[in-house]
């Protein structure tokens, strides 16, 4: 029985790669940071919580990485945890940059010391390609937008020199836009899912929103995972960009999220808030997933509208059956 470690465990990403592994049968241990509040809510929704161990960690603080590693064995490591909200790292570009850029590199250098065997997953970005026109692929060349990106073109980067100058079996999975009914509330496409079933079941009026043009390549995160675990079951580490092929808009999002939850027009209840745009933003992130598709056998499985409408069913369920919302 395999051991696996996931830095970034109560994400969303962590989560369904935690049922994932445990469906496979392996031992899964995972890592989330000391706060003042509950962290495990996703892990409980989908009945998994006593099912993995979980370490306190946290990517600003090497002694915690290398205890984690130790406490675990793990054959396998997947790193997931980052500052991940694209729009926050404007304001907060130095936490951006040592937890999603350094803190990999702390991760790497604990592989080293004490599980250099070990596999190594990191969980890469398209906010790398930045405003680079065209499809990306894998040689396509990185122009960050955001602090967020620029971090993880660091990380992407020095998990490269690892794999090639200590040999540590590392792999980078470029992974477009992915969603799901466990996204965080403050991404966009769970806002809006979100606030909708609110305003379906009169707990709130309008939804404020941003830049309502940007298209990018949004796929399923349940999909996702898979594609990082089948990384690390190939012969020999590489760097895949994982997409599906498609780019939509967050007005398309909008427009068919509202028609899911029957509201009509949603120009009735949406206000654009110049508040939340952000200083430089990319038009559209599109994604070739070819090399995935063919060296690993990969392939995205949930179209645009089922994932629209798994998340819209899943907030409106939710709302209807909790009184409070958190």
């Amino acid at each position: 029985m395999k051991n696996a470690l996931i830095f970034g465990l109560t994400g969303q990403d962590g989560t369904y790669l935690a049922k994932f592994l445990l469906d496979k049968g392996y031992n899964v241990s995972g890592t989330f940071r000391r706060t003042s509040h509950k962290c495990f809510e996703r892990l409980e929704e989908i009945s998994i919580f006593d099912k993995v161990t979980t370490i306190k960690a946290d990517l600003a603080d090497y002694g915690s990485i290398q205890s984690a590693i130790k406490k675990s064995m793990p054959d396998e490591i997947y790193n997931l945890a980052a500052q991940s909200f694209v729009g926050a790292s404007f304001q907060q570009p130095i936490l951006t940059s040592d937890i999603t850029g350094l803190g990999v590199l702390r991760i790497l250098e604990a592989v080293k010391e004490n599980t250099p065997d070990a596999k190594f997953y990191q969980a890469s970005s398209s906010e790398m390609y930045g405003n680079y026109i065209g499809i990306k692929n894998e040689e396509s060349p990185f122009i960050p937008r955001s602090p967020y990106g620029v971090a993880k073109v660091f990380a992407h980067n020095i998990s490269n020199h690892y794999r090639e100058a200590y040999n540590i079996f590392a792999c980078c999975g470029i992974l477009f836009n992915h969603e799901s009914p466990l996204r965080g509330l403050e991404f966009v496409t769970r806002k809006i899912s979100w606030t909708l079933a609110e305003i379906k079941l009169g707990k709130q009026k309008k939804l404020k929103l941003g830049n309502i043009y940007a298209k990018r390549d949004w796929g399923f995160a349940g999909d996702y995972v898979e594609a990082m675990w089948m990384m690390l079951q190939q012969k020999n580490p590489d760097d895949y960009v994982i997409a599906t092929g498609e780019s939509h808009s967050v007005e398309e999002f909008l427009t068919l999220a509202t028609d899911y939850a029957g509201l009509g027009d949603w120009h009735d209840f949406v206000e654009i808030d110049q508040s939340v745009m952000r200083p430089t933003d990319i038009e559209d992130l599109v994604g070739d997933a070819s090399k995935a598709k063919e060296k690993i056998g990969w392939k995205s499985k949930t179209s645009f509208k089922e994932l629209v409408k798994k998340m819209v069913e899943h907030d409106i369920e939710y709302h209807k059956s909790h009184s409070l919302s958190f």
